[in-house]
């Protein structure tokens, strides 16, 4: 009997490695499975048609009509061998959220029956109802109509059954009922305005980039305690109840092990946000008590803001899978934990200069300081602007009475950047521009390599 159970048993052990260790997946494998990307473009479009979409995508071309069916057809394609049966103009109101109206690929076939179409006419412009939405007073209810335009630089991705198409969505009079049409138009405008400065350095350069890296910071609750406080649920965030034993000053949550509960969750959402293109890079604990924070590797703006707001509603999907509930209130009220946003920008030329940074020759920071200096002077002239597009009443309740007066738009530059200006204001040498690289560090350990200092 013995040396038949030792026999089973090994016979158990021998098969394990075959039919119980399965291969990982890596996440180059996954990554952009469920988006309309490059590489699905050239497969399921034809060539002359992928070329004008691309230059479009590149170039700002203008969107030429004629392969709207093309396109079409060649995304239906390949979103059908996907199990999508509708889709949908996905847009983003002045809600602070997303909106979308899903239609079935469905027509009458004139026989009784149906058939299954998806017109290039459909995918440019749609009519989706816009009296739901707030337009700050620029039309009347009764003028409910609005177009959704198909914005070709984002590309399209699949949630569950449905082809999602990012659009701007304005007015019946041209004006923008989104945040993505003034994005758009403020991005051609900085390319035109920091292109000719280039030019003054190098003839060569036809594009300027604007690039984002966002931080998404957020609260993950256990949904029974969410359920037990009706302020959490109605607000948000946090309105009654008392301090933290330790709240913000629990650093050492912030580098502390991530909660197994909480890993599980992060890994469900990398994965499926890869498989939407969201190159999420960062995952950890944040500051507060059950406070963490996912942050992707940087991208062209206008891509960067529709995957923040892609991945926001994930997150939601995600942790309710998990047991939890997401929060993802904006910075604290006076007393109050609250997620911050921070977004890192930058500006890139088509020639690959990144001109927010110094270089290694006179010239290339003259052109640094160039830049500094002029997007400071655009925080100044047009600090207006940029208050009325984060304007909202929580934010001007929050900037008003608790971290900061609301007129107060500053610009903190750091100690050295501080005394290069100076040098600069104050000096007519050509010296101040030949800064220094990166500077070597050698610790007193022998083991540790020199460290790089800015």
């Amino acid at each position: 009997m013995a040396n038949l159970r030792f026999q089973v048993v090994e016979e158990a052990f021998k098969k394990r490695p075959e039919e119980v260790i399965a291969p990982v997946e890596r996440p180059s494998e996954y990554f952009g499975k469920y988006v309309f990307n490059r590489a699905k473009m050239y497969k399921y479009l034809p060539a002359d048609v992928y070329d004008k979409l691309i230059d479009v995508i590149d170039n700002g071309a203008t969107l030429d009509r004629s392969i709207a069916n093309a396109v079409a057809n060649g995304m239906k394609q390949w979103a059908e061998e996907n199990g999508v049966t509708h889709y949908t103009h996905w847009f983003q109101p002045l809600t602070g959220g997303t909106a979308e109206k899903h239609d079935a690929f469905i027509e009458h076939d004139g026989k009784g029956g149906m058939i299954e179409e998806f017109s290039g006419k459909l995918l440019v412009q749609q009519e989706p109802d816009a009296s739901s939405f707030p337009s700050g007073g620029i039309r009347n209810t009764f003028e409910a109509r609005g177009y959704s335009a198909w914005d070709p630089t984002s590309p399209v991705f699949i949630i569950d059954d449905t082809l999602c198409i990012p659009t701007v969505f304005i007015s019946y009079t041209g004006e923008a009922l989104d945040y993505k049409a003034p994005l758009l138009r403020a991005l051609h405008a900085v390319n035109v305005a920091a292109t000719n400065v280039c030019h003054y350095f190098d003839p060569k350069v036809s594009k300027v980039t604007s690039n984002l890296g966002w931080e998404q910071e957020y609260f993950l609750v256990d949904a029974d305690l969410y359920s037990a406080r009706p302020d959490l649920m109605l607000t948000g965030r946090t309105l009654m109840g008392h301090d933290s034993a330790k709240n913000q000053q629990m650093d050492d949550h912030y580098f502390g092990t991530i909660p197994d509960r909480v890993q599980a969750f992060m890994k469900d959402l990398e994965i499926q946000a890869l498989e939407l293109s969201i190159p999420c890079k960062t995952r950890h604990n944040e500051v507060a008590p059950n406070q963490f924070e996912i942050a992707p590797i940087f991208e062209e703006t206008n891509l960067a803001v529709d995957h923040n707001m892609l991945l926001m509603s994930l997150m939601k999907k995600v942790a309710r899978k998990h047991g939890f509930i997401v929060l993802l209130h904006e910075k604290p009220f006076a007393g109050i934990n609250g997620s911050g946003k921070h977004n890192n920008w930058s500006l890139s030329t088509d020639t690959g200069v990144l001109l927010h940074a110094p270089g290694k020759t006179p010239e290339a920071n003259l052109r640094f300081v160039t830049f500094i200096v002029e997007t400071l002077m655009g925080v100044y002239r047009h600090n207006g602007l940029l208050k009325a597009s984060i304007m909202s009443a929580t934010n001007a309740h929050r900037l008003g009475a608790n971290e900061a007066p609301p007129a107060i738009i500053s610009s903190f530059l750091g100690t050295q950047l501080s005394t290069l200006l100076d040098k600069i204001e104050n000096s007519d040498s050509e010296d101040v521009f030949k800064m220094a690289g990166k500077q070597g560090m050698k610790m007193d350990i022998p083991e540790i390599p020199e460290l790089l200092i800015d």
